[in-house]
């Protein structure tokens, strides 16, 4: 049975300030084997102006220090980490890719990905505008991966909105989605917990979303609520503000006992046994 653990943080835009808070928090979990640790989106820098990640993916894809960094954290204390997400710099288009990394215990990275869906919206919040895509460059490939005896689903934030992805990755394998994210406040508050019960139960799969929380140091307000939910769609434990964290054990049975009884995956008429009309 492999424990699943969310991370709730407060990032601001100083790499190490975020590595010494993600330490913390990780030095407070009660160790076990096969533990799966998820990180918010921008969980290394975030708070700051848009164009300083461009900056930090520049400065650091020479060296892979962001990389390097996560991986030792994840050999340090014995973990699986979905390391939230980070940007990572694409020379060709001059731009980051906003990815989330996969370590084993042994620091060993398994899986990037890059985040497909990038949050171009207007939101009525002290930010008004956003504009992901002006620096970051869209991924365009699914990505599960399998880790501690499971299969993860690999989604950022804003994919929570586009239930093909989560589709895609159930008929993939995957038995855990994770979700870090930076949801906005007024975003979140309006459907955030909606969004993922609804992922967790169409899929009938673990869902582990971990997010940004609070005012950051631009002024932008992020929802937290970090939550891990059952294949139910039940959420088994969540956090609503401040930095922390929120553990729960991950149960093959249950994950089978629910598909099982209602066994969507076979009944899914648009997948596995499309009609056609004439």
């Amino acid at each position: 049975m492999a424990r699943l653990s969310a991370i709730q943080l407060t990032s601001v835009p100083d790499v190490e300030q975020n590595l010494r808070a993600i330490e913390q928090q990780l030095a407070n979990l009660e160790p076990c084997q096969d533990h799966i640790v998820v990180l918010p989106e921008c969980c290394l820098f975030f708070g700051g102006r848009d164009k300083e990640q461009l900056m930090l993916a520049q400065e650091t894809y020479s060296t892979q220090r962001l990389i390097r960094a996560l991986a030792k954290l994840a050999h340090t204390y014995q973990i699986t980490l979905v390391a939230g997400s980070i940007p990572l710099y694409q020379q060709e288009t001059n731009k980051f890719t906003n990815s989330c990394c996969v370590f084993s215990p042994s620091g060993e990275q398994l899986a990037q990905y890059n985040k497909i869906h990038l949050f171009d919206v207007e939101v009525q919040d002290n930010e008004k505008h956003y504009l992901e895509s002006r620096f970051t460059q869209a991924g365009q490939q699914l990505k599960t991966v399998v880790t501690a005896g499971v299969t993860l689903g690999l989604t950022i934030c804003y994919d929570l909105r586009f239930p093909e992805l989560y589709r895609a990755l159930a008929q993939l394998g995957a038995q855990i989605i994770t979700v870090p994210s930076a949801f906005t406040k007024v975003t979140g508050q309006a459907h955030w917990q909606t969004l993922l019960r609804a992922r967790a139960i169409e899929n009938q799969v673990y869902i582990v979303a971990a997010g940004q929380t609070g005012t950051h140091r631009n002024g932008r307000e992020t929802w937290g609520h970090s939550m891990i939910i059952d294949p139910w769609g039940e959420i088994m434990t969540s956090l609503e503000s401040g930095q922390g964290s929120i553990s729960a054990e991950f149960d093959l049975e249950q994950l089978a006992q629910v598909r099982q009884a209602i066994p969507v995956a076979e009944h899914n008429q648009f997948i596995t046994k499309l009609k056609t009309y004439e």
